[in-house]
């Protein structure tokens, strides 16, 4: 399945609570959801490879997985 991350998504990584997460921890745990995702939710509890919790909103489209956002914890 492809992992498709918007603008949004891209630019909220270089804020300072995002700091840590890369672009392959965002991809390796939108593929780790399964099922069909219909509509837009908020999946919890991701780890970077860098330690930092994070959370991804997604959503499942005709073009593949769309990661709409990404939420760092502190």
């Amino acid at each position: 399945m492809k992992v498709i991350i918007t603008e949004h998504a891209k630019k909220r990584l270089r804020d300072m609570r995002q700091g840590g997460i890369a672009l392959g921890d965002i991809q390796s745990a939108a593929l780790e959801l399964p099922g069909y995702i219909p509509s837009a939710t908020r999946f919890r509890g991701f780890i970077a490879r860098s330690g930092r919790v994070f959370d991804l909103v997604v959503k499942d489209t005709d073009g593949g997985r769309l990661v709409i956002t990404i939420i760092g914890k502190q």
